[in-house]
């Protein structure tokens, strides 16, 4: 999957706002290449609210496990929730992880190495092993911010 497949896939997803930083758009320069998705029917960038999932293409501080500084390399992140969390890594969100996963691993559904804790999920260039999860977790993903939202507004 490239990163244009995965952010075609998620703008097919009902009321995405898709975030695209770039020079020139008062975005801090770090996020530049990256993507945000967010559940944001109105199209405004909701300000409470974290995105469902992100596309990262360098390493970030204190964020450099992934090894993202290689070319052609970008990490796929889903706030995939608890249940979907311990479905595919074995245990809970904030337990230790026995797993010995490498973090720059491609292709490997994995804890996200520093928001694990808090139920991430990360892939580093998904392909073939990992697409048809992605998918699922990001439709799930994406039907969890939209509760979140319904909630909120009611």
């Amino acid at each position: 999957m490239t990163m244009e497949e995965i952010i075609s896939f998620v703008d097919g997803l009902d009321g995405v706002l898709t975030l695209r930083p770039a020079p020139g758009d008062g975005s801090p320069e770090i996020s530049w290449g990256d993507a945000f998705f967010y559940y944001a029917p109105d199209g405004v960038v909701p300000t409470t609210t974290q995105p469902f999932a992100t596309i990262v293409t360098k390493n970030c501080p204190g964020d450099e496990a992934s090894r993202l500084d290689r070319a052609d390399t970008f990490r796929l992140n889903i706030a995939a929730g608890k249940e979907e969390f311990i479905r595919w890594t074995g245990h809970a969100p904030r337990d230790p992880d026995t797993a010995e996963v490498d973090p720059s691993a491609t292709d490997t559904l994995m804890a996200h190495p520093v928001y694990g804790a808090v139920g991430w999920l990360a892939v580093v260039n998904p392909g073939p092993g990992t697409d048809a999860a992605v998918r699922e977790l990001l439709r799930g993903a994406c039907h969890l911010a939209r509760t979140r939202h319904e909630r909120r507004a009611s």
